[in-house]
């Protein structure tokens, strides 16, 4: 159930601010990674970075592919895995791209991280 303080953002017709995260999360470049708190300071709405992780566990419903590999903890953890049907799959799309994971972290991960606020103005 999400939290009540977010009413506006309990649509999953990928209406507002969902239609919003993942016009984000596609415009994450390959090989790349960010964060929810990264997505929604981008947004507008820092501070509600669990309401984006909310969003992107539901992206996979929507029939269209939405990069929500490329979207990881604050520290670059896999915080998502368990939404990718297995627990392996995020890592192994992750891996696709070039992307080190170790023990359910990105490697490198500040050198990997992309920022929409400073890539995307």
């Amino acid at each position: 159930m999400l939290p009540e303080k977010f009413p506006s953002l309990m649509q999953n017709d990928n209406s507002g601010f969902f239609k919003e995260v993942y016009r984000v999360t596609c415009l994450v470049p390959e090989g790349r990674v960010t964060t929810y708190g990264a997505i929604a300071r981008y947004l507008g709405t820092a501070g509600s970075a669990r309401m984006v992780g909310w969003a992107l566990n539901n992206c996979h419903a929507d029939g269209e592919f939405i990069p929500a590999h490329r979207v990881v903890n604050r520290n670059g953890i896999l915080t998502g895995k368990h939404h990718f049907g297995t627990t392996g799959a995020m890592e192994q799309l992750l891996a696709n791209e070039n992307i080190r994971v170790e023990n359910d972290r990105v490697v490198d991960f500040a050198a990997l991280f992309w920022d929409p606020c400073s890539e995307l103005g």
